[in-house]
């Protein structure tokens, strides 16, 4: 196979966004043949702007089953996730999610479990925020152990801004029928996947939400939420769709080290000593353990979609790694979860032994209540700008 005839499921925002970037040529391994979608409209766009080569389907079945395609980009409303993963897998067909991996872990420790069956296929997740040098570099140094144990990691992520005028672009969107959540399953998931991937998942989790608090939605666009480590140290995670102009600031106090990721990229504040034997051995009441500003050297790439879909690319034709394989897709999902449950129940919930089923039974809930919007203007937008900078 020279090149790899890929197909995607679903040309709205997203989809359509990773077709433009394929028939670019940005990701050379790839050739785009064909996609499907539910919506005539969408099909026409198609028709128009990636030309009659790029074959369109009306369903998803349909053009997984035309021997047209090898890969499958999933890019459709989150609770079809799975079932379209688990299509391809079950047809041989190597297969990228879109974030978020699936509305509840249910549902996506099955299609892991579908993809245990076939290691003949290459399964990936669009986690596009673990190509950014930054990040990438603050993993490193954490998980080399060079600084110590973590003690506290603080991420406020408020800068995920939407208007009303983007809720309103499609019915499904913000609802707990059409989406399972607000800023946690559409925005948040690539920190909570990048808090897990640098630092470790917790093990405890207390949360509290606001639902439609600056917004005309059903869901969260307000959260904090607290956590412990297995080792003692705590967290803060702070996010929102309602802060103009909001803030990105990734902090992580380790033994001998602060660690902080900014819009001015990364910063490494290195102690003398640990802390612990600076604590243990000093006698100046006001004293502080002396530290410096060291130099951190990044390679300055931060590819995103591109870098994600190359690197799969690679995978599927030379074994290459990928930017992460698709069942890493439920650690942040696991998160989420957790927040949801602990503010629906008020109380804290113990990552360890989360109940699955008890999640799914009180979300069932909110989904029978739940209503579309009917006055909505749809709108496909240019995503591109959403995820730029440290975002």
């Amino acid at each position: 196979m020279e090149k790899i005839r890929l197909g995607i499921i679903g040309i709205g925002n997203m989809g359509s966004g990773h077709a433009t970037r394929i028939k670019a040529g940005n990701c050379p391994d790839f050739v785009l043949s064909a996609v499907a979608d539910i919506n005539p409209k969408r099909l026409e766009w198609a028709e128009k702007e990636l030309g009659e080569s790029v074959a369109r389907f009306s369903t998803a079945e349909e053009m997984l089953d035309s021997k047209k395609i090898d890969a499958c980009i999933v890019a459709v409303p989150h609770y079809d996730h799975p079932k379209y993963v688990i299509e391809c897998l079950k047809r041989g067909i190597h297969v990228m999610c879109e974030k978020p991996a699936g509305v509840y872990t249910k549902q996506v420790r099955e299609m892991n479990e579908e993809a245990k069956k076939h290691p003949e296929v290459v399964f990936g997740m669009m986690f596009n925020q673990r190509t950014n040098c930054v990040y990438k570099k603050m993993r490193e140094l954490v998980q080399s152990g060079e600084y110590g144990q973590i003690r506290r990691t603080n991420w406020i992520i408020t800068d995920w801004y939407r208007p009303q005028a983007y809720f309103d672009s499609g019915s499904w969107r913000a609802t707990w029928s059409g989406e399972g959540g607000g800023v946690l399953l559409n925005q948040a998931p690539h920190n909570l996947d990048l808090w897990q991937w640098i630092c470790g998942m917790p093990v405890k989790i207390s949360a509290h939400m606001k639902f439609g608090k600056w917004h005309d939605i059903e869901v969260e666009d307000d959260v904090t939420a607290y956590c412990e480590y297995e080792n003692g140290a705590t967290g803060v995670f702070i996010t929102t769709t309602g802060d103009a102009k909001g803030t990105n600031r990734f902090e992580i106090q380790l033994d001998r080290a602060k660690i902080v990721a900014d819009y001015s990229g990364l910063s490494v504040l290195e102690f003398d000593m640990p802390e612990p034997e600076f604590s243990r051995t000093n006698t100046v009441p006001f004293g502080n353990v002396g530290a410096h500003e060291l130099k951190i050297e990044l390679d300055g790439q931060n590819p995103q979609h591109d870098g994600v879909l190359r690197a799969w690319g690679g995978a599927i034709l030379r074994g290459e790694p990928l930017v992460a394989h698709g069942s890493e897709g439920i650690f942040g999902l696991t998160i989420s979860n957790a927040m949801h449950l602990s503010a629906w129940l008020g109380k804290e919930i113990d990552l360890r032994e989360f109940d699955e089923e008890l999640f799914w039974s009180e979300l069932k809930k909110r989904i029978e209540t739940s209503k579309r919007k009917t006055n909505v203007k749809e709108q496909v937008a240019d995503t591109s700008a959403t995820y730029a900078g440290n975002k």
